[in-house]
């Protein structure tokens, strides 16, 4: 799942949903749906690419069959709050070469504490 990270971290909308499958669904674990499919994916990446800060940092990466799990340390900025960074754990499901399901599990987001929003 490193190119999923690479096409993330440069904000390449294109290389990054080419890497999901089209009907691909994307939870916050364990079951609330995000996003599904192709525009759905779309549509939260887009959004998510408007950040000045984004960047998703690799911690550790486990690979068991067909499933890759992530601990990643990403910086964003929170609507409302301003600048921080939030761990989460990220886990995909794949079939050859593309992510059918993912989910997400993150952790307490951590302001900056210097640009944090009254």
């Amino acid at each position: 799942m490193q190119r999923q990270l690479d096409a993330y971290n440069a904000r390449n909308l294109e290389a990054l949903l080419a890497i999901y499958a089209d009907d691909a669904q994307m939870f916050e674990h364990p079951s609330r749906l995000l996003a599904s499919g192709t525009a759905g994916l779309r549509e939260r990446f887009a959004a998510r690419f408007k950040e000045p800060n984004l960047q998703a940092a690799l911690e550790r990466r486990i690979v068991c069959g067909t499933f890759v799990i992530d601990h990643e340390r990403i910086t964003r900025t929170f609507p409302g709050e301003g600048p921080g960074e939030v761990q989460a754990v990220m886990i995909y499901e794949v079939a050859g070469d593309r992510i059918v399901r993912a989910w997400m599990i993150p952790g307490p987001r951590q302001l900056h504490a210097a640009t944090a929003q009254a």
